[in-house]
């Protein structure tokens, strides 16, 4: 097993429900779930491709409707991260996906910092909240989501682009992106996992991204990696979710090894661990076990997760030392 510690910079809140936990909000909230119990519901982890996933993903969210839902949900996923060697996390959180089911941003967005704000005393992870833009809703949308989130004070990073990627390209949010880069948030974007390199392109040259989430299909262009590995942009790569999608037939056919051995700055995430079968440490072990990853990959891996976050440069200073202690011991 690794036990290294880790920045994670590629997690998805609402696709760290567990089946269980999915059935305690229903009971909560008098919800009437369309599975007969736990069982049935984990029967349908198995996913055709990205939509497959969504369509399932956004039914199961309707069990969350109170700020007190969605600080449980955080904190759930902090503790499990701390096991896993997670010491910092940059969130992703879809206000969108929530208001069109008349859940008030106000109950979304106190839920989740309530849970951030103390998830270094709490947990022992330091934390980061991204503001994901779905991206089959409208840019006008995401715009209005933007502005409101900003009204309401709540701490964040910076925004993102998730959700069905292909036919929904980075050019739609260009104004998006600059006003939030015009209020100083960070600017990361899902591109590249079934979207093709150009979404790269136009992530990195239209809305001026500073990482990439996903990232896999970079080395269809050899141009692009070029770029990529000059301007040591971070790609948060999600092998078990790339399986899970079918964007990769099975772990040993995943690319990471190569993104490594060619100098991008990659690192590994879970993006959606409840759905995908692991978390942090069960993607390292994976991909150690199935591309037979060396003590220098896993390190390397694992720096690069820090230095790629938004952390501080003090906190990140403290996390590589304890990156540098724990090497020793694989």
């Amino acid at each position: 097993m690794t036990s290294l510690p880790v920045a994670e910079l590629h997690l998805h809140l609402e696709g760290t429900l567990e089946p269980e936990t999915i059935f305690s909000l229903a009971e909560r909230n008098k919800i009437t779930l369309p599975y007969a119990d736990v069982d049935e519901l984990r029967s349908r982890f198995e996913f055709a491709d990205l939509q497959s996933f969504l369509d399932l993903y956004y039914a199961n969210m309707s069990t969350l409707r109170t700020a007190a839902d969605f600080a449980d949900m955080t904190n759930a996923y902090l503790a499990r991260a701390a096991l896993a060697g997670v010491r910092h996390a940059e969130v992703f959180l879809d206000p969108q996906a929530h208001l069109v089911r008349g859940v008030a941003l106000e109950e979304v967005m106190e839920g989740v910092s309530s849970a951030l704000s103390t998830s270094l005393e709490s947990h022992g992870v330091s934390t980061g909240l991204i503001v994901s833009m779905l991206r089959d809703h409208s840019a006008a949308s995401a715009m209005s989501v933007l502005e409101d989130v900003l009204a309401l004070g709540t701490p964040m990073l910076g925004i993102g682009l998730d959700s069905a990627e292909v036919g929904y390209p980075p050019s739609k949010f260009v104004d998006v992106y600059a006003k939030a880069r015009a209020e100083g948030l960070h600017l990361v974007a899902h591109a590249g996992e079934e979207g093709p390199p150009e979404y790269i392109w136009e992530a990195l040259d239209l809305l001026g991204v500073e990482r990439i989430d996903h990232g896999i299909r970079c080395l269809e262009d050899e141009a692009l990696v070029k770029r990529l590995v000059e301007d040591r942009v971070p790609l948060t790569v999600c092998p078990l979710s790339n399986v899970s999608l079918k964007s990769v037939d099975q772990l040993s056919d995943h690319p990471l090894r190569t993104m490594l051995r060619k100098g991008l700055n990659v690192s590994v995430n879970s993006d959606d661990p409840a759905y995908f079968g692991g978390y942090v440490d069960d993607n390292l072990n994976g991909v150690r076990d199935a591309l037979d990853l060396n003590a220098d990959d896993l390190a390397t891996l694992a720096r690069n997760s820090v230095t790629g976050s938004f952390a501080n440069d003090a906190r990140k200073a403290e996390l590589l030392a304890e990156i540098s202690v724990a090497v020793q011991t694989l």
